[in-house]
């Protein structure tokens, strides 16, 4: 019953900053939990980050932590993720994803029920 749909990517230069926006369809989207995962070619997909319902709890994985930051305005049933001094190694496919159980904080892609279609982030050196 949600539909997620990433945007926000693109080709930026190494120590540059990037927001990506994952915006979610119906009423419903408070409740979830939202997670950031990332593929790039030739690997499996990562955990990135994930949020609760309310925003209050975060997690993010230790590539990203203090660099990466997400956050969600319910009111726009939109999740984000700002990603600053990117690193070529970030290069990747960026998909968000969100699970019902919006009070836990999951890292496992198979914990979320849905998913957006990804959008691509390329960091030059």
């Amino acid at each position: 019953q949600v539909q997620l749909v990433e945007s926000g990517g693109g080709l930026v230069q190494a120590g540059g900053s990037l927001r990506l926006s994952c915006a979610a369809s119906g009423r419903t989207f408070s409740s979830y939990g939202m997670g950031w995962f990332r593929q790039a070619p030739g690997k499996e997909r990562e955990y990135v980050g994930a949020v609760t319902w309310s925003g209050s709890g975060t997690h993010y994985a230790d590539s990203v932590k203090g660099r990466f930051t997400i956050s969600r305005d319910n009111a726009k049933n939109t999740v984000y993720l700002q990603m600053n001094s990117l690193k070529p190694e970030d290069t990747a496919v960026y998909y968000c994803a969100a699970s019902p159980r919006g009070s836990l904080l999951f890292i496992n892609a198979k914990d979320y029920d849905y998913w957006g279609q990804g959008t691509q982030v390329t960091v030059s050196s």
